[in-house]
């Protein structure tokens, strides 16, 4: 299915903790589940996303675009269901209470700039959007008005240089 969606997720394991292991293992399904109290409940959990932003920016991808990632669970968006099979998932390392460094929102920028140019993407939604009742990703700490304006001056920029 073409990708039309790019959902914005946040993760922190354990929880508003950053920087550590967990969270790469989680995706790639090495976590033992056993090395912190938290970490119980994620047993036998099967997730992934497409890219995982680090709070220095850095940017790890787990799987391909154009193969299906485990990021939205039960879902839909505008009506339709399975967000997974036409959706591109980012995580930002992060938590519903605390700031995003201008370093993700530089990050996804780019990222999202990107995946843009390459996918017919129509929707920009966070994981709350598409999970209403059960998530709340990536919380009210990430600055909506803040990252679209910086795909916007982007996309001007680029239009000035373009006709000059």
């Amino acid at each position: 299915m073409p990708v039309s969606l790019l959902v914005i997720h946040s993760i922190s394991l354990p929880p508003n903790e950053f920087g550590g292991p967990a969270v790469r293992q989680l995706f790639t399904n090495t976590l033992d589940c056993s090395t912190h109290p938290y970490y119980e409940q994620l047993k036998g959990v099967r997730v992934s996303a497409h890219f995982l932003i680090g709070r220095d920016g850095s940017i790890t991808q787990f799987v391909a675009c154009g193969k299906r990632a485990w990021h939205a669970g039960v879902s839909v968006w505008r009506g339709r269901e399975r967000c997974n099979d036409y959706s591109i998932g980012i995580e930002l390392e992060g938590c519903d209470s605390l700031p995003f460094e201008q370093a993700q929102y530089a990050a996804l920028t780019k990222l999202t700039r990107r995946l843009l140019r390459r996918y017919p993407i129509l929707d920009i939604v966070g994981h709350v959007d598409v999970a209403p009742g059960r998530k709340t990703d990536p919380g009210p700490s990430f600055d909506w008005e803040h990252y679209f304006s910086l795909i916007n001056s982007q996309t001007a920029q680029r239009r000035e240089m373009a006709n000059t």
